[in-house]
């Protein structure tokens, strides 16, 4: 019998941690801030955004869910995938198909000898068609089957309204994508260490040919030079794309995306947007005093075990500041045997009701585990007593 309680008490332990862990998965949608749209900024594309990456924030938006032509930009997604399928660096001949393709090009010709990073750095550098779908080939067996992969990739992201045909981005019936998508694409890729590696290179000696020797590939993209702090990420054009362009910029731990479609003066948009940005985000530190928060211990001379938690610092527009909340998780009890540091829960950190940041709850003291056998009681009483707890902590009380 008291085998059969402490399952159930254990089940919904587990259950707790499991709720943990999914609200941890933040919502992918972006948060809006009022009137993002009216703040002084003007551009000349005809679709614009500007976002805070970490937390998701539209800083200004314009047409942002227009559905348009996306250009080389699509390499973003391409690049992304290459990178994720792995073997990075596994040699293999182009397929000679593939590269016959109009456009730019880091200068791929039959029977050349390349790897899936060389391509990456094609792609994201030069903006190679001929990089693109070298890879596609070489990961899916065809460029059509490859889309099928980009999309499913999109839609994982949240990506609703885009729709990928071909690798590189050259313009196709019923390809389009918008610049939302294409931040919340950006964001994603910019996680990607190898990604982010790459696309923030001005220049780069990247090894490939017939035989392999080295060449200097280089970027189209004039902001890594001209901007202070820009890190990424993609140029595009095409005649009925016209210029699109996707950066990002780090200055103190604050990072922006910035999207333009169809923008002819793209270098100056992006200026503006990026400045505004960090005018605007400044980094905060927000802490928790978890000192109240205390946990019955089972299996211990031990009553309770106090909890810790480390400060965080959050990029956050001076409006968003006071509407931060916090959630706390914690299960109702724990086990004596713990040392000081170990993970109890977590604090989860929210804007609008997304996710935007969590910290670790960790035990504050060691609690040393006794011979004693404990009374199934009393393990009923300290898991209702710590649910009680809980919830008192979660209500802010």
């Amino acid at each position: 019998m008291q085998g059969k309680i402490l399952s159930a008490v254990t089940a919904v332990i587990f259950t707790l941690a499991m709720t943990t862990t999914v609200f941890a998965e933040s919502s992918k949608q972006l948060i809006y801030l009022e009137n993002t749209d009216k703040n002084g900024i003007t551009v000349s594309a005809v679709s614009a955004i500007l976002i805070e990456a970490d937390t998701g924030t539209v800083l200004f938006s314009k047409n942002e869910k227009e559905h348009r032509q996306i250009a080389s930009t699509t390499k973003i997604m391409t690049a992304l995938l290459t990178i994720e399928a792995g073997e990075p660096d596994k040699e293999f001949e182009v397929d000679a198909t593939a590269i016959k393709v109009e456009g730019t090009s880091m200068g791929l010709r039959a029977g050349d000898t390349v790897t899936r990073r060389a391509l990456c750095y094609g792609m994201l550098l030069p903006s190679g068609n001929d990089a693109a779908n070298a890879a596609a080939v070489n990961i899916s067996g065809s460029k059509s089957e490859f889309a099928k992969l980009m999309n499913k990739r999109a839609k994982e992201i949240g990506m609703t309204d885009t729709n990928f045909v071909t690798p590189s981005g050259l313009d196709a019936d019923s390809q389009y994508s918008c610049a939302y998508d294409l931040a919340m694409l950006a964001r994603e890729a910019m996680n990607n260490k190898d990604f982010a590696e790459i696309c923030a290179l001005s220049k780069a000696k990247v090894a490939f040919g017939n035989p392999v020797s080295e060449r200097w590939l280089v970027n189209s993209n004039k902001l890594l030079t001209s901007y202070d702090g820009c890190i990424g990420v993609k140029t595009g054009f095409t005649d009925s794309a016209r210029r699109t362009l996707v950066s990002c910029a780090e200055r103190d731990g604050v990072k922006l995306i910035a999207v333009t479609l169809n923008a002819p003066n793209d270098w100056s948009d992006h200026t503006k947007m990026l400045d505004y940005g960090f005018e605007k985000v400044k980094m905060c530190d927000f802490s928790y005093d978890a000192s109240r928060l205390v946990l019955p211990v089972i299996g211990s001379d031990m009553e309770t075990v106090g909890v810790k938690c480390d400060s965080v610092k959050l990029p956050l527009c001076d409006e968003q500041k006071e509407k931060v909340t916090v959630k706390i998780y914690l299960p109702g009890f724990v086990y004596a045997g713990l040392s000081a540091g170990d993970k109890v829960g977590e604090i989860c950190y929210e804007l609008n009701g997304k996710a935007i940041a969590t910290s670790e709850l960790t035990v504050a003291e060691s609690c040393v585990q006794t011979e004693q056998k404990t009374d199934i009681f009393t393990v009923i009483y300290k898991f209702i007593a710590g649910l009680l707890t809980h919830r008192l902590h979660v209500n802010g009380i």
